[in-house]
């Protein structure tokens, strides 16, 4: 089917589960956040995607869908660090959203790849991973992520400055 082996399907099957959780997280929250199930269920199913992403050879050996595995593997560590802990001081809620976020960004690289170089079936929308139609799409997807992110950073400055006017007026008001 489609060129793929079980495992692949397999593969695919978990990372389909992974890009709907962030879907719904990003239309709930405007944001993946361990905090809800989706976001969990994204956490959880990134990483399976990942690992098993590591063990899929189609191309021949190493290549780059292996290094956004571990990219995105390294970037949800910091996600995760930047959550439970101060290593990023008053960043570390900027460093958490932007790390899940990106994650989101590096699912749609390959699946675009992927997508894109196997349908439809016999006549594929781009010959090869190096197609300039796909260099476009990620261009776009990058611009993609700058916007969201770009919203991401007010609505977080937002929530900061209405926390700190909250713990000021609680201030005033008790002194």
């Amino acid at each position: 089917m489609l060129g793929l082996t079980y495992f692949g399907l397999f593969h695919t099957l978990i990372s389909l589960v992974a890009v709907t959780a962030g879907v719904i997280s990003f239309l709930r929250a405007g944001g993946i956040s361990p905090d809800d199930v989706t976001g969990r269920v994204y956490v959880v199913f990134t990483i399976a995607s990942c690992v098993t992403a590591l063990g899929i050879f189609h191309h021949g050996g190493f290549g780059p869908p292996h290094a956004v595995a571990i990219l995105t593997l390294v970037v949800l560590g910091v996600a995760a660090v930047a959550r439970r802990s101060s290593l990023f001081g008053q960043a570390s809620r900027y460093v958490e959203t932007l790390g899940y976020s990106a994650t989101f960004l590096f699912h749609m690289i390959p699946a675009v790849t992927e997508t894109a170089t196997r349908l439809p079936p016999g006549h594929p929308l781009a010959a090869s991973a190096d197609a300039p139609a796909l260099k476009t799409t990620y261009l776009v997807l990058l611009m993609l992520y700058v916007i969201g992110a770009s919203a991401q950073c007010a609505a977080l400055r937002r929530e900061a400055s209405r926390s700190v006017g909250r713990h000021y007026s609680l201030g005033r008001r008790s002194g």
